[in-house]
């Protein structure tokens, strides 16, 4: 065997391990690992004989994965001199896409009925002598609904959105960002959720004007408090 189909194969066995604290079935993680290095189209065949999985148990992946909205029908191949062409697939190349298509995924599975149970307890809750119970489903109700409206932003988010955000992150190292975020922590929500809505309704060569101004190492500096 050459020694890259031994890395797909090997990254394909870790990537299904992995799979399953995503909640992602192995041999759904395991398919995709190996379509990830191998870029496709590959039939249920190719696979199949790759990683050693039976003809039903690889079917059944592919099928998942299209679900999970990990790879995409590609045109059919010829795999050999006679018969009809083969179904063949491709993996989801943009990783951002297919992350934000796992995001939803999970969104739905995991996070989306958890709030019709919650509002079902408070709604009982008002109805007992409960102590602190109703207080305690208000907190519960209050983050769940804020985690869930976090998650949305990744699902809602195209690509290339999330792609420049998390590579904006990137470029800055781990201190100056926990100093950015503590900055924003003592801003009032309600100031913050003001400037964020100014700022999305600014146009975007306004805005990239406004931000490289705020760069500039004078009014940096200035804007820090330094001298």
């Amino acid at each position: 065997m050459e020694d890259a189909e031994q890395i797909r194969r090997d990254f394909a066995a870790a990537w299904g391990r992995i799979g399953m604290a995503w909640g992602v079935a192995p041999s759904t993680a395991t398919v995709q690992g190996y379509m990830l290095l191998h870029g496709g189209p590959l039939t249920e065949a190719q696979l199949r004989e790759a990683l050693g999985f039976s003809h039903r148990a690889t079917l059944l992946a592919l099928s998942q994965c299209e679900s999970w909205g990990l790879i995409e029908r590609s045109e059919p191949i010829r795999t050999g001199s006679r018969g009809p062409a083969s179904h063949a697939w491709m993996p989801v190349g943009d990783h951002w896409r297919w992350f934000g298509r796992v995001a939803g995924v999970r969104k739905e599975r995991e996070t989306d009925p958890v709030m019709p149970l919650l509002e079902q307890c408070r709604r009982r809750a008002k109805d007992v002598e409960s102590g602190d119970l109703g207080q305690r489903l208000d907190s519960l109700v209050k983050f769940v609904d804020e985690f869930d409206r976090g998650i949305g932003v990744i699902v809602r988010a195209h690509p290339d959105n999330l792609a420049h955000l998390f590579g904006v992150l990137g470029r800055m190292d781990a201190a100056t960002v926990d100093r950015l975020l503590e900055a924003l922590a003592r801003v009032p929500d309600e100031e913050l959720a003001r400037a964020g809505a100014t700022l999305a309704g600014m146009r975007p060569e306004l805005l990239r004007g406004f931000i490289g101004l705020a760069s500039q190492r004078g009014i940096a500096r200035l804007l820090q408090g330094r001298r």
